[in-house]
């Protein structure tokens, strides 16, 4: 779904794979399908084209230069995240959960026997999960990831929330909640599960009930079933990922045995740049105030030798490297 609201340039987006420039904010959902598009203020349906116009509009907000230049590292990243849990995926796991839902179908077209055979199936496969591992609580099923790319200068992040402060103290709760429910910048990769202690039980219990010809309880109870699934989710700050990108290119130009004046005023340029990260981070609420002040000394220290022009800066780069991946971004 598609959801453009003209208000503060604010957009949404979802449907599409990749980290794509929009007005001030974009939300998408890796591997979904299908689009539509609605205007907020009009409530009527808006042409497909209707986001790209939105973008342009003079309340927009351009990204830099380099943040544009790591989108590439900062997609292989995510995918290496994703692809990371999607290896811990249970294929015997999966297999129950497509068979539950076969057994569903099956008793939509009044085949009993057909449901009583996938639910067997279903039993089968996690008594096998199971079995190779006693001590697993919850069985991983499918991945997910979903992005919310906010791109905006942690001043107007700041003034937003001032505005939201101000309609809160003046009892304009709904309006404050409008200004700040899409003030993030993460990638949630959702992982769903199988609770192994309780969906087991739930599906035994279903066959009695399609043998006593019961089809509406036994619907109704393999539903309830699949509701029980829990959805972990995982939240990566992208401008944590972002910053990371930017060192790492900066500190390829830093290292450079015949640096030049344009390769400086492009280190230069990234080291802000990354600084810049880190301050959206940080008022968005990222982590604590205090913890990002030895990032910022460290940040210092960088600017001063490369500015210089002074070779050597490798360690200072390795050093604030190791310091952001470490780096607690929750509170």
């Amino acid at each position: 779904m598609i959801l453009n609201t003209n208000r503060r340039a604010l957009q949404r987006r979802t449907g599409e794979r990749g980290l794509i420039a929009t007005a001030l904010l974009c939300v998408c959902l890796i591997g979904s399908t299908g689009c539509t598009s609605v205007n907020a203020d009009k409530g009527k349906p808006e042409s497909r084209d209707a986001p790209a116009k939105a973008a342009e509009s003079p309340n927009a907000e351009p990204r830099s230069g380099e943040s544009k230049s790591v989108d590439p590292a900062v997609q292989s990243e995510l995918e290496r995240m994703e692809a990371e849990k999607r290896a811990t995926l249970l294929q015997d796991a999966q297999s129950a959960l497509a068979e539950t839902r076969n057994a569903l179908a099956a008793l939509d077209r009044g085949d009993k026997q057909a449901a009583l055979a996938a639910l067997a199936q279903v039993t089968g496969k996690l008594d096998l999960v199971v079995a190779r591992d006693p001590k697993m609580a919850l069985a991983p099923v499918s991945v997910s990831t979903t992005i919310f790319d906010l791109y905006a200068s942690p001043e107007t992040v700041k003034n937003t929330v001032k505005v939201a402060k101000d309609d809160l103290s003046s009892e304009r709760v709904q309006h404050a909640r409008y200004l700040i429910e899409d003030l993030a910048s993460e990638a949630d990769i959702h992982v769903t599960e199988i609770p192994l202690a309780t969906y087991p039980t739930a599906i035994r219990a279903v066959a009695p009930l399609i043998d006593a010809g019961k089809i509406d309880n036994a619907k109704a109870a393999l539903y309830a079933a699949l509701n029980t699934l829990v959805v972990e989710t995982y939240v990566v700050p992208l401008p944590k990922i972002r910053a990371q990108a930017m060192l790492d290119e900066a500190s390829a130009l830093a290292n450079k045995s015949d640096r030049k004046q344009d390769d400086n005023a492009k280190v230069h340029s990234l080291v802000e740049a990354t600084r810049r990260e880190l301050q959206l981070a940080e008022v968005l609420g990222y982590g604590t105030k205090d913890s990002y002040k030895p990032l910022y000394s460290q940040l210092d220290d960088i600017e001063k030798k490369t500015d210089s022009g002074q070779s050597g800066s490798k360690g200072l780069f390795d050093k604030l490297r190791h310091s952001i991946k470490s780096f607690k971004f929750s509170s």
